[in-house]
C-alpha cells in the first residue's frame, strides 16, 4: 500500500511555482529527493503491482516511468528551470513511450491529474488506429462508454477534414478525424495525502485498460509484422 505524499510535498510544490529559479531549488533538493520523488517511485512501484492484474504490458521500471522536474527550456519562451508538477507514465512497453496508448498521473499544489489514450501518435501509428477504428467503431464506442464516470468522456484534438483515404460519410467520421484518444481528469489534491490515492489511480487505469488495449491493437499488429519481416529465416 502506499500512504500517500506528505504535507510537506504540497507545501514544497507551491513554492517552487512561486520561486522557480535555482538559487531557491538547489538548497531544498533534498527535501525534493525525499518528498517527492521517492514517494512518487514507491507509489509507481505500487501501481505496477495492480498493472500485473488487468495491463501487464504497461509495467514501467520507475526510473523510466517518472519524468525528470527539470524543464527542456532550449526550444521555449519560458525559461524557468523547473516543473511545478511531479508525473509519472506507464506506456506499452512494446510499442513506444509517446507514440502508444497508456496510462498517466500527474500532482500539482492543486489537483491530482489522471489521463489514459493516445496522446501523441506518429503519422504510421496515427493511420494504423484510424484504419482500425473505421473497422470496429461499433465496439469501440461501446468500451469508450465504460469509463466515463471516472474519467469523463473521451475527447482529443481533431483534424477538421477526413483524413485521405477515408470516406467522409462514414459512420465513424467523428473518430476518424481525431488525432488524439484521451480521458483526463483532475482530483482534488487532498486526496494525495492520504492512502486513497493508490486506489483511486488504479481503479481509474483499470476502467480505461480495455480501451488503451484497443487503441494499441493495431500498433501492436504492425509491430508483429515488422518483427517477423526483418527476422532472419531460421527455417
Amino acid at each position: 500500500m502506499f500512504p500517500g505524499f506528505s504535507p510537506e510535498a504540497l507545501t514544497f510544490l507551491r513554492s517552487l511555482k512561486r520561486n522557480n529559479r535555482r538559487e531557491w531549488f538547489q538548497p531544498r533538493k533534498e527535501i525534493f529527493e525525499t518528498k517527492l520523488k521517492a514517494p512518487m517511485i514507491q507509489l509507481v512501484e505500487a501501481i505496477n503491482a495492480e498493472l500485473l492484474d488487468f495491463a501487464p504490458d504497461h509495467i514501467t521500471d520507475p526510473k523510466k516511468a517518472v519524468y525528470r522536474i527539470y524543464r527542456d527550456t532550449r526550444f521555449s519562451a519560458d525559461k524557468t528551470p523547473y516543473k511545478t508538477h511531479v508525473a509519472a507514465i506507464f506506456p506499452h512497453h512494446g510499442l513506444g513511450k509517446q507514440s502508444s496508448a497508456g496510462f498517466y498521473f500527474h500532482l500539482t499544489e492543486k489537483s491530482v491529474g489522471i489521463a489514459a489514450g493516445s496522446y501523441m501518435p506518429g503519422p504510421d501509428e496515427l493511420r494504423a488506429v484510424r484504419m482500425w477504428l473505421a473497422e470496429n467503431h461499433k465496439k469501440f464506442r461501446a468500451a469508450a462508454r465504460q469509463p466515463q464516470k471516472l474519467l469523463g468522456k473521451l475527447e482529443g484534438s481533431a483534424v477538421t477534414r477526413m483524413p485521405k483515404g477515408f470516406d467522409a460519410s462514414h459512420p465513424a467520421e467523428d473518430l476518424i478525424r481525431m488525432k488524439q484518444w484521451l480521458y483526463w481528469v483532475e482530483l482534488d489534491t487532498k486526496l494525495a495525502t492520504t492512502p486513497r490515492l493508490l486506489p483511486e489511480l488504479v481503479k481509474r487505469f483499470r476502467a480505461a485498460a480495455p480501451v488503451i488495449a484497443m487503441l494499441n491493437a493495431p500498433l501492436r499488429k504492425n509491430a508483429l509484422k515488422s518483427a517477423s519481416a526483418t527476422s532472419p529465416n531460421l527455417s
